[in-house]
Order: C-alpha cells, then sequence, then structure tokens
C-alpha cells in the first residue's frame, strides 16, 4: 500500500481530453527516477507547479484490470475520498467532482446536515444521489468530524443556505457564490445576524466578478 508519494512535479493533462470542462486530472510525480501518474483534482493539479517538490496522500483503486493511484494534498481529503466511493452509486470521478467544487468542511457540512441542494449542484449529483449521500454518511462523517477529521466549520448553516438562496436568486453562479462564502467566512461566520455576512459577500462578488 502506498500512503504518499513525495517528489517533483512533472506536469498535469486531462484524463479525458475530449471533454470539455473535466475535474479529473492526470498529476506526474517524479520520485527518485520514477514517474507516477496519480489522478487529482482539476483544483490540486492547477496548484502544482512544475519542477516543485510536493506530496500527495495516495489510494489505489483496483477494478477489473485497471489499476489507478489517485492523489491528494491532505490525508483528511484522502479518507473522505474513501467515504465518498462507499456510497452506492458514486464513484471516483463523482467523489473527485466533489471535492473539486466544495472545501472538505463545506462537504461535509453539507452531507451531515442533509443539504441536497448545494451537494446538486456539483455536475454528475443529482437529487437522489446527493440524498443517498446524506443518508449513507450523515452519521459516518459527523463522527469522523468530531474525531479531528474535518475542522468544523464555524458557521450557522441554515444562515449560510439563507446567503446561498439570496445569491442564487441574484443571478449569481454556484462556483462564484462558493468562492465568495469562502473569502469572507472567517470574519462573519461566527456572526448569528446574516445581514453583515451577506452584504460583504455581496461586495466581495461586485469586486471579483465581472
Amino acid at each position: 500500500m502506498i500512503g504518499f508519494l513525495r517528489g517533483g512535479v512533472v506536469g498535469s493533462r486531462p484524463c479525458d481530453p475530449m471533454r470539455k470542462g473535466a475535474i479529473a486530472r492526470w498529476l506526474t510525480l517524479e520520485v527518485q527516477g520514477v514517474g507516477y501518474d496519480l489522478m487529482t483534482t482539476s483544483n490540486t493539479a492547477h496548484r502544482a507547479m512544475v519542477g516543485e517538490e510536493l506530496q500527495l496522500f495516495c489510494h489505489l483503486l483496483i477494478r477489473d484490470d485497471q489499476m489507478v493511484l489517485y492523489g491528494f494534498l491532505t490525508s483528511a481529503e484522502r479518507d473522505l475520498f474513501r467515504l465518498l466511493i462507499q456510497v452506492s452509486g458514486v464513484g471516483a470521478q463523482m467523489a473527485l467532482a466533489l471535492l473539486d467544487r466544495l472545501a472538505i468542511t463545506d462537504l461535509v457540512a453539507a452531507i451531515v446536515m442533509g443539504n441536497t441542494r448545494i451537494l446538486s449542484l456539483t455536475p454528475g449529483i443529482g437529487q437522489k444521489t446527493a440524498e443517498r449521500l446524506c443518508l449513507e454518511l450523515r452519521t459516518k462523517l459527523a463522527e469522523w468530524r468530531a474525531a479531528g477529521g474535518g475542522s468544523p466549520m464555524g458557521v450557522v448553516p441554515a444562515a449560510q443556505e439563507e446567503i446561498e438562496m439570496t445569491l442564487l436568486a441574484l443571478g449569481y453562479g454556484p462556483e462564484e457564490i462558493q468562492r465568495a462564502i469562502a473569502a469572507v467566512q472567517p470574519r462573519y461566520a461566527s456572526d448569528k445576524d446574516i445581514e453583515p455576512w451577506l452584504k460583504a459577500t455581496i461586495t466581495w462578488l461586485s469586486q471579483h466578478t465581472s
């Protein structure tokens, strides 16, 4: 079993060059003269600079006659990936899409709180799959988060959901909303009054979107 690999970044490429907007990418690491291809999220691949040293935590998936090595920036991300692919109907590509779309804390919170709307904004995740994720993982992830697998969000989930709904109604896209909330969250998330948080989020969006 390969726990992690540390080596120089050689480069990355789409796993499916013909599919526009594909989430998964191959990231090549050179470790002691050997090149390892690891499947990662687009976010991970784009953060990796050619020539820099990078450590990726690994999961080896063996199916039929194919072996695929998946790479993650943190052990928590890898562990969450392992939980996601245990859910019926959720394959590795769906799990990577969820991890690419949402921060770990947001993804865990969405499942624990049963926020299927946020989950179903991820490409490939329909309402039924989102419900299955919540049903099968809610208890496991609540325990995992309590044990330190994922840091508590430090937000009031109902407040965040109200902000998200308001921003969606204003015409902002899901990705923009998640970036904006993440940007202002440290300052406003502990405030039970959502008005300052909402205003700060809209201000951030007006400054960072065209």
